[in-house]
């Protein structure tokens, strides 16, 4: 065989192993975000996000959850509701952007609680709706609807933004401030797959 054929061949083959390795592994940011090791996976039209089952997080029927929530996990212990993960879906109107999903989300936090943090995160999945914001801050259990006793300091997180066909989506993290670190929230938002 002659040096130019083994050159040829050479090139070939590199160009093939590089086109396989693209298609196995993806299109950059549209490959779903990978889940921690006991986690399960929640999945809606819009988007998907992790929960951790193994400590103790369980889907909701969707015979059980509220109308406004597309998915949710929860953490019952002793019969309340200690922690949770939800999604809404095109909950607000005349929403284009991250921006304007976590104003309209923002607004819902509700009195009393206290903003602690606004950052801008990317989420894993379709390109063109990585961008989200992020919103952590801290409330005051009411007590009411198995949740914990009134008084209770909660920590909470809002990741909100627009999927990949213009639906405003918001993810809630809420569970009994000290049972979630800054890792295992950073875990949940890290966990989602925008569509």
């Amino acid at each position: 065989m002659t040096t130019r054929k083994k050159s040829r061949r050479a090139i070939g083959t590199t160009v093939a192993a590089t086109l396989g390795l693209a298609l196995l592994t993806g299109c950059g940011g549209d490959s779903a975000a990978a889940l921690p090791d006991g986690w399960d996976r929640l999945d809606t039209s819009s988007l998907s996000v992790g929960y951790p089952a193994s400590k103790g997080y369980k889907e909701q029927s969707a015979a059980d959850r509220a109308k406004a929530n597309a998915a949710v996990a929860l953490k019952e212990e002793g019969g309340l509701r200690t922690g949770m993960v939800s999604v809404q879906l095109d909950f607000a109107t005349g929403v284009d952007d991250a921006a304007e999903a976590a104003a309209a989300a923002g607004a819902g936090i509700g009195l009393g609680a206290t903003r602690k943090e606004t950052s801008d995160v990317r989420l894993a999945g379709a390109e063109s709706a990585r961008d989200a914001r992020r919103i952590d801050y801290e409330f005051t259990s009411n007590g009411r609807e198995q949740t914990p006793a009134q008084g209770t300091r909660m920590t909470g997180v809002l990741v909100a933004g627009v999927d990949s066909k213009d639906v405003p989506f918001l993810v809630r993290i809420n569970a009994v401030k000290g049972s979630l670190s800054r890792q295992d929230l950073d875990a949940f938002v890290d966990s989602i797959t925008v569509k």
